[in-house]
Order: structure tokens, then C-alpha cells, then sequence
């Protein structure tokens, strides 16, 4: 490939913004954020009703939660190249006004089919839109207000998770689910139109740069055929199938040979030497992990609550919103205060609080009230407080400006796809351990168990049929199966809560430090 041309003169920064203009463009970007965060919260709890109005069971509906996750890590790592290219300004509008299109499209679709092919679209411009918000709020204000601003931006990144969950099971109890991206037409067109008033006169010089289109081509590839694998491989018996062994080899050759060419391009489009650094290595894998496993229970709670507990869709947000409260009070102590503390010191403090929360999920039973359920949710504000921010300190620390760029890109994109994966990995492993408590739940409903016996005896003499017994007792054993299955989720995520509380002190020592990629908590 050839070498990249020189870059012109850096120009003189643009004066920061003043006024009513500063307060329209700070609303303008954190619209489109909030939009943007908002879609990988308020679907979680809208997947039973999107399962059921397209004819699919509810572990498929959660692709159209992976899909955008998925969609949406692949693209974090072009936002550089795309933003010189063709200028801050302009990709952001282009993806806030695809966003707000891929919504419609989305809302509109008639099957399941339709509805991920739009997410994926949804997904790949929703992936430069929070890096592109962040850059162009900082310019926005003087260099002395910069903490102001990414403290206004991180409350939209919080204020939208503890939203979403109730907003969408209100929507699908109420409305119906193509609701949940309806919402974002009006919002998309009104955060577009003033980000251009304000924005538009202030875009940034633009230059031709190399792009590592192989490399993007074979990263599109091994995540894409992986993703597939994790998220058909029970429907399709795992490698009982002939299409799940093609997707696994296609994902590890993938895989083997993207690493081989980033490792030796010029200008990979994700920069793996990164992975050289302890803190950078450590950091990234750190959020990964414990990403995947968040994102995963996060998913699993309303499947669980809505389809074995009795759940409405609005009662199920609700007892997921209590999350956000403390997260939304603490992450701003956290971040102005992160220079004071070693910030593997308040990872392991996160590391440890989501080891209690899943601890105290892991003893949920079939008589769990909502005060039961809502109270794991409030403790949990403080692990996702303390979790982001430090993390993200620590991975960046010791690296020089020219990098920070290329290092927060690529710790979302192991993030993003950690969210993905954990999604998949968390519904099959549920629904293969109920299978496995089924069975043997049902093989104590025999002549030989005296209580199984007289219960049904009992239903009988009250004029219940054999084969109304009989689905009563499938339901009731159903309800277990699942319970106990997901309890033993939540049991092993702790366990690996407790694993990463070691692993993260293997990170060089290093004082915490104010840094704007914090908020990269989305």
C-alpha cells in the first residue's frame, strides 16, 4: 500500500462557543447521544414482544440486540479515518440522519429477517457517532471547562440506560414495540438540524489518508462469522451442524489471518501493537470481560422476569431502572476525583460490588418479589460507578497523545463485541443448563414419588384433567428450570467478578488521572 501522504498544517483551533449557542449545541450532541445509547437499553426488555409478533422464539429476538452491538464495534475503529476524511461535521450529521432512517426502516420492518438487516445498518453509523459527539462538545468549550462538558455528556450516557428498560416496556405494553425506534424519528431530525446551525460553519480540515480496507474486510468477516455461530449454534444443534462448522472455520481462519496482516500493515485499521502495553492489555481485557458479562445479565433478567416470573414488559423495565440511580450520582465523584486513588483500587471495588449483586441474583428462587429483584439493580449502581472511568485510566495511562485516539477506538471495539458476545453466550448456556434441570426436574414425576403422586390425585378430585395436569406440571417445572439455570449464570459471572479483582492488579501502578475518555461508558 502506499504511504500515506504528509499531513498539511494543523490549523489554528476553532474559539470555543458562547451563550445560547454553546447551550444549543451541548442539547444538539447529547440528543443524539442519548438517542444513540438509548437503542442498546430500551430493546432489551421489547425482545419477548418482538419474538412473538415475528414468530421467533425469544433467544432468536436477542439477535436484533447483537446485531447492532456487533455492527456497531466493527465501525468505532474507522471514526479516525472517516473524520479526516471527510470532516468531523459532516460524518456526524450523515450518521445521526442514517441513524434516525435505519430507526424508521427498523420500526417498519415485516419479519425478524428485516428487522436485524436494519439494526446492522443502525448499528455501523451508531458506532462514530459517541466518539465524533465527544470531539466536537470539546471544542465547544475552553480548554478549562473541558471536565464541564464531558460531565454534561456522561450524564446523557447514564440518564438513558436508567430510561430505556421502563420507557421500553411501557412502549411494548402500551404501544407496540416498532414504538421503541418510532421515538427516535423526531429526535434524530431535531438533534441533525441544530448540530448543522451550529455546527456547520465549524468543520474540520480534511485530508486523503490510506485505509486498510483488507483489514476492515477480514475484521467484518471473523466477528461476523463468529457472531453467527454463537447465535445459531443451538438452534442449529452446534456442531451436529455442517453450517456451524463452516462458520467456526471461517471465524478462526479469519481471525488467524487478520491478525497476521494488522500485525504487519502499515496502517491497520485497528492498531494490535497496542497489546504490547501491560496497562493497555490488561485494561482492555478487564472491560471486556467484565462488559460481557453486565451486558449479558442485563439481557438475561428481563427474558427471565417476563417469561417465567409473570412479568409485564413495564414492570420488568422497572426493576432494572433502579441501576442507573446511583451510577448516575457517583460517576461524576468518580470522574472528578480519580486523580486522588489508584484506579485499580476502585476497579477491584466495581470488580467486587458486581460479584455481590450476581451473588445475590444467584439466590433468586420461583417466590422472588420486585423488592427481591430491584435491590441487586440499586447495589449495582456502584460497581457500574466505579467500573468505567478507572478501567478506562488505566488502559490509556503511559501512552503519548498521538495514540489516545487509536487506543480508546480499539478498547470500545473489544468492549462493544464483548457485549455481543456475552449476550449469545449467556441466553445458549440458560437454555442448554434448562434443558439439563428439566430433565431431571420431570423424571421425579413418576408412581414412585409420593408427592408428585398425591398433587396430582389431588388436581383430579378437583376436576382437572389428565392432560391439564400434566401441562401444569410442565409449566411449573419450566419455571424451575429456567430459575435454576439462571442462577448458576449468575453464580459463575461472580466467580469471574472475584477472578478479575486478581487480574487487574497484574496493571503497573499508576495514580489515576483526570481523562476524557472516560465516559466511554456508553
Amino acid at each position: 500500500m502506499s504511504e500515506a501522504p504528509a499531513p498539511p498544517a494543523r490549523p489554528a483551533p476553532l474559539p470555543p462557543l458562547g451563550g445560547f449557542t454553546l447551550v444549543a449545541g451541548t442539547i444538539a450532541l447529547s440528543l443524539a447521544t442519548f438517542m444513540n445509547v438509548l437503542d442498546t437499553s430500551i430493546a432489551n426488555v421489547s425482545i419477548p414482544a418482538i419474538a412473538g409478533d415475528t414468530g421467533v422464539s425469544p433467544s432468536q429476538g436477542t439477535w436484533v440486540i447483537t446485531s447492532f452491538a456487533v455492527s456497531s464495534a466493527i465501525t468505532v475503529p474507522l471514526t479516525g479515518w472517516l473524520a479526516q476524511r471527510f470532516g468531523q461535521v459532516r460524518v456526524f450529521l450523515a450518521a445521526t440522519l442514517l441513524f434516525t432512517v435505519a430507526s424508521l426502516l427498523c420500526a417498519l420492518s415485516p419479519n425478524l429477517q428485516g428487522l436485524i438487516l436494519f439494526r446492522v445498518m443502525q448499528g455501523a453509523v451508531a458506532g462514530p457517532m459517541i466518539p465524533l459527539s465527544q470531539a466536537l462538545l470539546l471544542s465547544s468549550y475552553p480548554p478549562a471547562r473541558a471536565g464541564m462538558a464531558m460531565a454534561l455528556w456522561a450524564m446523557t450516557t447514564l440518564v438513558a440506560p436508567i430510561i430505556g428498560p421502563p420507557l421500553g416496556g411501557w412502549i411494548s405494553d402500551n404501544l407496540s414495540w416498532q414504538w421503541i425506534f418510532y421515538i427516535n424519528l423526531p429526535v434524530g431530525v431535531v438533534a441533525a438540524w441544530v448540530t448543522w446551525r451550529v455546527y456547520g460553519r465549524r468543520e474540520t480540515a480534511q485530508q486523503r489518508l490510506p485505509v486498510d480496507f483488507v483489514g476492515l474486510g477480514l475484521l467484518v468477516l471473523w466477528v461476523g462469522a463468529m457472531q453467527i455461530t454463537l447465535d445459531k449454534g443451538r438452534e442449529l444443534d452446534w456442531f451436529e451442524s455442517r453450517e456451524i462448522w463452516i462458520l467456526s472455520a471461517v471465524a478462526i481462519v479469519g481471525l488467524i489471518v487478520f491478525l497476521i496482516w494488522e500485525l504487519t500493515e502499515e496502517h491497520p485499521v485497528v492498531d494490535l501493537s497496542l497489546f504490547k502495553l501491560r496497562n493497555f492489555a490488561v485494561g482492555t481485557l478487564s472491560l471486556a470481560l467484565a462488559y460481557s458479562l453486565f451486558f449479558g445479565n442485563v439481557v438475561l433478567i428481563p427474558l427471565w422476569l417476563q417469561q417465567y416470573m409473570g412479568y409485564t414488559a413495564t414492570d420488568a423495565g422497572l426493576a432494572l431502572a433502579p441501576v442507573g440511580v446511583l451510577a448516575f450520582f457517583l460517576s461524576p465523584l468518580v470522574g472528578r476525583n480519580i486523580s486522588r486513588f489508584d484506579p485499580r483500587i476502585l476497579a477491584s471495588i466495581s470488580f467486587l460490588f458486581f460479584a455481590i449483586v450476581l451473588w445475590m441474583r444467584s439466590r433468586f428462587t420461583t417466590d422472588a418479589d420486585f423488592f427481591s429483584i430491584a435491590v441487586p439493580a440499586v447495589v449495582q449502581g456502584v460497581a457500574v460507578a466505579c467500573m468505567f472511568v478507572p478501567l478506562t485510566t488505566i488502559l490509556l495511562s503511559g501512552l503519548g497523545p498521538e495514540r489516545i485516539a487509536a487506543a480508546s477506538g480499539l478498547s470500545s471495539f473489544f468492549r462493544m463485541t464483548a457485549g455481543a458476545f456475552g449476550t449469545s453466550i449467556t441466553t445458549t448456556l440458560w437454555d442448554s443448563r434448562a434443558q439439563l434441570h428439566h430433565a431431571q426436574l420431570a423424571d421425579q414425576i413418576t408412581a414412585y414419588n409420593p408427592p408428585a403422586t398425591q398433587a396430582i390425585a389431588q388436581l383430579q378430585t378437583q376436576g382437572w384433567s389428565t392432560d391439564q395436569t400434566m401441562a401444569l406440571f410442565a409449566r411449573l417445572i419450566d419455571v424451575q428450570s429456567y430459575t435454576l439455570a439462571a442462577d448458576e449464570i449468575f453464580y459463575a459471572g461472580a466467580v469471574l467478578f472475584l477472578v478479575l479483582v486478581g487480574f487487574i492488579w497484574l496493571a503497573h501502578p499508576q495514580r489515576g488521572r483526570p481523562t476524557l475518555a472516560g465516559s466511554d461508558a456508553h
